[in-house]
């Protein structure tokens, strides 16, 4: 098997561009398997002569690879942690970030081309975040990385470290795992499951072989509507919002149903759909979402304790206070389960589950302490 990748820079001129890697063929967890698998990635910093400064940091649900900016001054989903002089020092870290497999940022995904030329549309296979570390382990082994310095992410980035740690203990040297426990749970599957029957029962999905013609835009901007009330808190939008209609509309004075107006709240979200369907493949969607439905570091390895007990990582645990999403129940179940004594850090934001995003700044001198000190 041949792995091609991008030589490393060796400086900064390539900061924050994205680049790519051909790993080859991979056979899936479900029993699919993709022939020719690349995958995008950006990188920060530069890796030292031994390759021990490296850290991974996976993105959530729809980021990109563009944690920080770089060589552009575009901004990236992770400036507050992530760049020189910040938390992860890219002055003294190698800090790399890779499109996970499914995705539309350049890896491997339902709109890429199949061995026959077309995209794999709704040939595209279940992949699973199992089988994304097994892809990223490979791109890994292509730029002389044998071991993490660290590797952290939020919401299915969290997901996606802690895979990394449990399926490669060995090469996880430490893991940051905020805003995600050690499984989908029933209710995050049930959120998930209406989000990708949104897009499915949109008339353009047509199978999800809907390439070169209509996209299913308005399932895919419904989906992101269901999502988004989940990111967000009761209180906050209650705050922001309360019962406000959007500007001249008027909810309470129409005729008929069809012809009112939206509240404040409605807009929001209308906003939210919108934006996603401007950057975002449905396709993508659903294979990422169901790559989460498919998160359980215990699935083939017996209970939660003995899943983790494989793991040789240093852990480092958070949650959102107002989360409603994943629950910090779950951090906390997870961190019990651990090794040792591990601790759950606490963002304190009324915003609710997206506070990983926009509040990680609070966890930035106790990521320092212990990890980038």
């Amino acid at each position: 098997m041949t792995i091609t990748a991008t030589a490393l820079p060796k400086s900064g001129e390539e900061d924050g561009i994205v680049k790519y890697a051909g790993i080859g063929p991979l056979e899936l967890e479900a029993g699919g398997f993709l022939p020719d698998v690349v995958l995008a990635y950006e990188t920060w910093g530069q890796l030292n002569s031994d390759a021990s400064n490296a850290v991974l940091v996976q993105h959530a649900l729809t980021g990109s690879t563009h944690v920080a900016r770089g060589a552009t001054d575009e901004e990236g989903w992770w400036e507050q942690l992530v760049g020189p002089g910040a938390t992860i020092d890219t002055n003294k870290f190698f800090v790399i970030s890779i499109n996970i497999v499914g995705g539309c940022y350049g890896s491997t995904g339902p709109s890429s081309a199949a061995p026959d030329g077309k995209p794999w549309g709704s040939r595209f296979p279940l992949v699973t975040l199992r089988d994304s570390t097994v892809a990223e382990s490979r791109l890994a082994d292509a730029l002389g990385i044998d071991s993490w310095h660290a590797v952290l992410g939020g919401s299915m980035g969290g997901a996606r470290a802690l895979e990394w740690a449990v399926t490669f203990p060995e090469r996880v040297e430490r893991c940051a795992v905020i805003s995600v426990g050690a499984y989908s749970t029933a209710e995050q599957i049930a959120f998930a499951q209406a989000q990708t029957l949104a897009i499915r029962q949109d008339p353009n999905f047509n199978h999800g072989d809907y390439y070169g013609g209509t996209a299913p835009e308005h399932g895919l901007a419904l989906a992101r509507r269901i999502a988004h009330i989940t990111y967000r808190s009761a209180l906050e939008l209650d705050f922001r919002f309360g019962r406000q209609a959007q500007h001249q509309e008027t909810p309470l004075a129409a005729a008929v149903l069809g012809e009112r107006g939206r509240y404040q709240v409605e807009s929001y979200l209308d906003h939210q759909g919108t934006k996603l369907v401007r950057r975002f493949d449905a396709n993508s969607y659903i294979a990422i979402t169901e790559a989460l439905m498919s998160h359980d570091v215990t699935r083939g390895r017996g209970t939660l304790e003995a899943a983790l007990s494989r793991t040789k990582a240093e852990f480092f645990v958070a949650a959102v206070d107002s989360d409603r999403l994943y629950f910090p129940a779950q951090s906390r179940e997870l961190a019990a389960a651990l090794p040792g004594d591990v601790s759950v850090h606490l963002i304190e934001a009324p915003i609710g589950h997206d506070g990983f995003l926009t509040e990680i700044g609070q966890l930035s001198a106790q990521l320092r302490e212990a990890f980038f000190g």
